[in-house]
C-alpha cells in the first residue's frame, strides 16, 4: 500500500485568524473543495472540538455523505476533523509568515479507516484506499488554490 498521508502548503495574503474563520466555517467548504460540495453543522454545533457536521460529496463516479467530528479548533492555529470520528483526519494549520499566512492542509488515512475499508471492500480494499489517496493528492492543491483565490479577493 502507498503512503496514507499527504500535505501541501500555500502562502495566502490574509491573517491566520481570517483564514481560520473561513476554513472552520465548514458550511463554506463547497466554495473551495473539488469533492465536498456542501457541509452543515449538527443543530447547535459550530467550529469547536467535539462538534459534528455532515458533508455532501460528489465525484463523477458517485455521491455520498460523511459524518465528521472536529478534533482541533484553535483559532488562528489549527482546525481539524476526523471523518467518521476516527477514520480519516483532515487538518489545516495556520502560521504567520512574511506576506501573510502559511496554510497547510493535511490528510491521513487512520488505522480505523483502513480496518473499515477492509471489512467493507474485502479484496478490493487496497484499490479503494488508493483511490482515496489519489483524490487527496489532487484535491489538496486544488482546495488550497481555491481558498487562496477566495481569501485574496475579499
Amino acid at each position: 500500500m502507498t503512503e496514507l498521508s499527504y500535505s501541501e502548503s500555500v502562502v495566502i495574503s490574509r491573517s491566520p485568524e481570517d483564514l481560520y474563520d473561513m476554513i472552520a466555517d465548514v458550511t463554506r467548504m463547497g466554495e473551495w473543495s473539488p469533492v465536498c460540495t456542501s457541509c452543515w453543522w449538527d443543530e447547535g454545533d459550530g467550529p469547536a472540538a467535539g462538534a459534528w457536521f455532515t458533508g455532501h460529496n460528489e465525484t463523477p463516479e458517485r455521491t455520498w455523505e460523511t459524518r465528521s467530528q472536529v478534533v482541533a479548533a484553535e483559532r488562528g492555529k489549527e482546525f481539524a476533523f476526523c471523518v467518521g470520528g476516527n477514520r480519516v483526519r483532515w487538518g489545516y494549520t495556520f502560521a504567520p509568515v512574511d506576506g501573510g499566512t502559511l496554510v497547510t492542509e493535511s490528510w491521513e488515512f487512520l488505522p480505523d479507516g483502513i480496518a473499515m475499508f477492509r471489512e467493507r471492500f474485502g479484496d478490493d480494499a487496497d484499490a479503494q484506499i488508493e483511490d482515496r489517496r489519489a483524490t487527496a493528492r489532487s484535491g489538496i492543491p486544488a482546495t488550497l488554490a481555491a481558498v487562496k483565490r477566495v481569501a485574496e479577493q475579499a
